[in-house]
């Protein structure tokens, strides 16, 4: 009884899963599916500059408010330098890749480290 439960289990996750990629991948085609022949309208232009900093802003924003310890003695440094690195890094190299795995890494060492 429990192995046909556990394959009717696999099986609906597998499901689930398929499922879940298949959206995830379809709202991340069908925009530039859509605007393929409008990419020369200027409100698409002016979202293709500015959109992608104003998301990263966004989500360093929300980083720093959720993440850092604000009552800590040394007030949210262990969020804040790793911002910092990332900000820095992204003028310097232009490269989001880097800039992304360098505030990763700067933010995990701070963590395990338990230095702020």
């Amino acid at each position: 009884m429990d192995s046909v439960l556990s394959a009717d289990s696999t099986a609906y996750l597998l499901a689930f899963i398929a499922v879940g990629t298949a959206a995830t991948f379809a709202t991340r085609v069908i925009p530039f599916a859509f605007f393929s022949r409008h990419s020369e309208h200027p409100l698409i232009q002016h979202l293709g500059r500015y959109l992608p900093a104003a998301v990263m802003s966004l989500l360093v924003v929300i980083f720093l408010l959720r993440s850092g310890h604000w009552s800590a003695p040394m007030l949210g440094l262990d969020a804040l330098v790793p911002s910092l690195v990332v900000v820095a890094l992204h003028l310097w190299r232009r490269n989001a890749l880097l800039s992304i795995i360098a505030g990763t890494a700067c933010y995990m060492v701070f963590q395990q480290s338990g230095l702020f």
